[in-house]
C-alpha cells in the first residue's frame, strides 16, 4: 500500500499563488512553477531481516536512505524489520497484492513461486559476486528478471551483495558423506536441495528464529551468511565447527521488489532514483562484506576458539554433482529454462575469465604469502 499526499494542488496553488502576488508581491517568487509539480511520495518496505542486523538490515536501510536523500526528501521509504509489518516469508505477496510497496530479501526465498527466482540470489557452485553482476546488468539477466517478477506484478533489483559466505556452523564435524545422512540443517534454496539429495533434512527458518532453532536442538547445524552476521546472531555459541567455504552460495544477490503499479505509476527521474540507490547499496555492500568478514572471522578464531574446517573432498565432490542435476531440473521449461540457460551461458563465458585471471591469481599469492 503507497502512501502519496500533494503538498499542494495545482489549482489551490494558482489561487493561493495570485493572492499573495497581491497581498505581498516580494513573496511572490516563491511560487515559482517548479513547486508545483514537487510531489511528496511515501513508500513502506518490508523486509526478511531481523531488526537492527548488520549488513543486511543495514543494506535496506541504507537503500531507504539514499532514495530519501537522491530525491530531496521528497521520497521517503519507512523500513520495517521482518515481522513487524509481516512475516518474512510473507514479503513477497505482501508486495505483490499491494498490501506493501517494496521489499528486501533475498530471491530464493520465493522458490515455491518459481525454480527460476533462486538464481537471482545465488546457486551452488554458481556465480561470484562479480559474475552475477555482470550476468544480470550485461549478460540479459535483468530483462529475464523483469519477465519472471512481472508474472507476479514487481519490479526487481540488485540491492546488495554479501560476496562468498561460509559453509555453515555445526555442532558435529563432517568426516564423510555419512555424516550428512539425517543432519537436520537450516539451508534455504537449491543448497538445501542439495542437503536432501546427500540424505540430510533441509529447513527453512528466518534468520530471527535460528538461534533458538540451533540452541533448542531442532536444528544440527545452519548456514546464515558469514563471520561478520554469524558472530552477531551468535552461533558460534552453540556450534563450535564452522565451515568454509561455502559451495551453495558463492556471492549472493540481495534484492528490493517493488510493486509494479507503484513502479510504474512514477516520473521516469523517480524510478531513476530508485534504481540507482539500489545499484550503489549493491556495490557499497560487497565491499563492507568483504571488510567486515575479515575482521569478523578474526574475532571468531581468536576471541572464541572457533574451530575452521573444510568439507572433506568426497563431500564437496558429491555436493557439486547433486548441485548440476538438481540446477538442470530447476531450468526444464517456460521462463525457468530460458534462465537456466542464459545464466550456464554467461557463467561458462566467465569462468574462461576466471580460469586465467582470479583463480590463479589468489593461487599465486596463497603459494607466496
Amino acid at each position: 500500500m503507497i502512501h502519496r499526499r500533494n503538498l499542494l494542488g495545482a489549482g489551490a496553488l494558482g489561487l493561493a499563488g495570485a493572492a499573495a502576488a497581491f497581498a505581498n508581491p516580494e513573496k511572490a517568487a516563491d511560487l515559482a512553477a517548479p513547486a508545483i509539480a514537487r510531489n511528496r511520495r511515501r513508500f513502506n518496505m518490508v523486509t526478511t531481516w531481523p531488526k537492527g542486523l548488520p549488513g543486511l538490515g543495514e543494506a535496506a536501510e541504507r537503500v531507504a536512505q539514499r532514495i530519501q536523500t537522491m530525491s530531496d526528501g521528497l521520497m521517503e521509504v519507512k523500513v520495517y524489520a521482518a515481522g513487524e509489518l509481516v512475516p518474512p516469508f510473507e514479503c513477497f505477496d505482501a508486495v505483490s497484492n499491494g498490501s506493501a510497496d517494496m521489499y528486501h530479501g533475498a530471491e530464493y526465498y520465493w522458490t515455491a513461486k518459481s525454480t527460476g527466482f533462486p538464481f537471482f540470489t545465488a546457486v551452488p557452485f554458481g556465480m561470484t559476486a562479480q559474475e552475477i553482476m555482470g550476468w544480470i546488468d550485461f549478460g540479459g539477466g535483468q530483462e529475464l528478471w523483469d519477465e519472471l517478477s512481472g508474472q507476479f506484478g514487481i519490479k526487481s533489483f540488485q540491492a546488495a551483495n554479501t560476496g562468498h559466505q561460509m559453509g555453515g556452523w555445526f555442532r558435529k564435524e563432517i568426516n564423510s558423506l555419512d555424516d550428512l545422512v539425517g543432519l537436520k540443517m537450516r539451508i534455504p534454496g537449491q543448497g538445501g536441495d542439495v542437503l536432501r539429495a546427500l540424505g540430510g533434512s533441509a529447513i527453512a527458518l528466518p534468520g530471527g528464529e535460528i538461534y533458538q532453532a540451533l540452541q533448542t536442538g531442532s536444528i544440527d547445524a545452519t548456514e546464515w551468511v558469514g563471520p561478520w552476521n554469524d558472530y552477531y546472531l551468535g552461533f558460534y555459541r552453540e556450534a563450535p565447527y564452522y565451515y568454509g567455504p561455502g559451495f551453495h552460495e558463492p556471492g549472493a544477490s540481495l534484492a528490493v521488489g517493488m510493486n509494479r503499479r507503484v513502479w510504474d505509476d512514477l516520473t521516469p527521474g523517480e524510478q531513476a532514483i530508485i534504481q540507482a540507490a539500489c545499484e550503489s547499496v549493491n556495490h557499497t555492500s560487497l565491499g563492507e562484506f568483504t571488510y567486515q568478514n575479515s575482521v569478523h572471522l578474526d574475532l571468531l578464531v581468536n576471541d572464541h576458539g572457533v574451530q575452521m574446517r573444510s568439507f572433506p573432498d568426497e563431500v564437496v565432490s558429491r555436493m557439486a554433482e547433486a548441485a548440476w542435476d538438481i540446477r538442470a531440473a530447476s531450468g526444464r521449461d517456460g521462463i525457468e529454462k530460458r534462465i537456466y540457460e542464459s545464466f550456464e551461458k554467461s557463467l561458462k563465458l566467465m569462468r574462461g575469465w576466471a580460469d586465467v585471471s582470479d583463480g590463479p591469481y589468489y593461487a599465486a599469492r596463497a603459494a607466496n604469502k
